[in-house]
């Protein structure tokens, strides 16, 4: 029964993160088309590169969607463990793909820094509350959804690096409008871009450490193996444990665990599944047995 609770607990989850997901690439996608041509008329490079990362806000969030409706699919002979891990590889991606887009900003930042051009602070200043709107009811859709997934993370991040993008854009509009000095068009971009790094490099940090199958950082091996063994009636020693994440929020974990010799083995991998179930919350356990003297 609680395995069925869980499931279905992981299933509702799955459905609103996609549907979520789903709506805020409509969002993000609908209105880049707008922005690109916003900056093209205004001549800003904030809104050319908000634009920019709106696009692979777009593709990346159609990717995350995707990747839900993909882990829904069962495990077969090929992949027995299904495509969970699928939410990973994207999410992976939308960090490397960050990284991409940083250095893009960077770039054209110094080129117009050295060569400025003209900018119509109006235009843009329409274009990047309008942006910012948009960004917010993206943001608010993603925030609903299960925080604690990689793969929504990823997404929020993107969508976050708009909507900072987009603030940052109106700030500079308003000082052009102002002030008429338009580096501070570049210098704001190049502002967003180190917000984003930061959160690209430990969205890639996290995706990839599962990736490799590290062992999740709230599994501490010496104090399962210690706990084991001081709860388990018969059990002498464990051994060979290995631990690894299919998703975030799924660890699995196999180990070798020595009984005494009149200790029934099957009685064993069932406290012991049940132990680490309920101290540990790992329901995904292989235990061998070995007999000790």
């Amino acid at each position: 029964m609680g395995d069925d609770q869980c499931q279905g607990t992981r299933e509702a989850s799955r459905q609103r993160n996609q549907r979520r997901t789903f709506w805020a690439a409509v969002l993000t996608g609908g209105f880049m088309v707008a922005e690109v041509a916003g900056g093209i008329v205004a001549g800003s490079l904030a809104l050319l590169a908000d634009a920019a990362h709106m696009l692979t806000d777009a593709a990346s969030l159609g990717f995350a969607w995707f990747a839900f409706r993909l882990a829904r699919l069962p495990a077969d002979d090929e992949r027995t463990f299904g495509y969970h891990r699928f939410q990973i590889l994207v999410a992976f991606a939308n960090a490397v793909a960050l990284f991409l887009i940083v250095c893009w900003i960077f770039a054209e930042a110094v080129h117009r820094l050295f060569e400025p051009v003209e900018i119509l602070g109006a235009v843009m200043l329409v274009v990047a509350a309008a942006g910012l709107a948009v960004n917010v009811a993206a943001f608010l859709l993603l925030h609903g959804a299960e925080r604690e997934n990689l793969n929504i993370r990823g997404a929020v991040l993107h969508v976050l690096g708009d909507l900072l993008g987009s603030i940052a854009a109106l700030a500079a509009a308003g000082v052009i409008l102002t002030t008429g000095w338009s580096p501070i068009d570049p210098l704001l971009s190049m502002v967003v871009g180190l917000i984003l790094l930061r959160g690209a490099w430990r969205l890639a940090r996290e995706s990839g450490h599962i990736l490799l199958e590290g062992t999740p950082p709230d599994v501490a091996i010496e104090d399962i193996k210690r706990d084991l063994v001081d709860q388990v009636p018969g059990l002498k020693r464990v051994h060979h444990v290995h631990a690894w994440s299919l998703t975030q929020s799924q660890p699995l974990l196999t180990l070798h665990a020595e009984v005494s010799g009149g200790k029934d083995p099957l009685e064993a991998i069932g406290k012991i599944k049940s132990r680490l179930n309920d101290r540990f919350g790992i329901d995904h356990v292989t235990v061998e047995i070995e007999r000790g003297a």
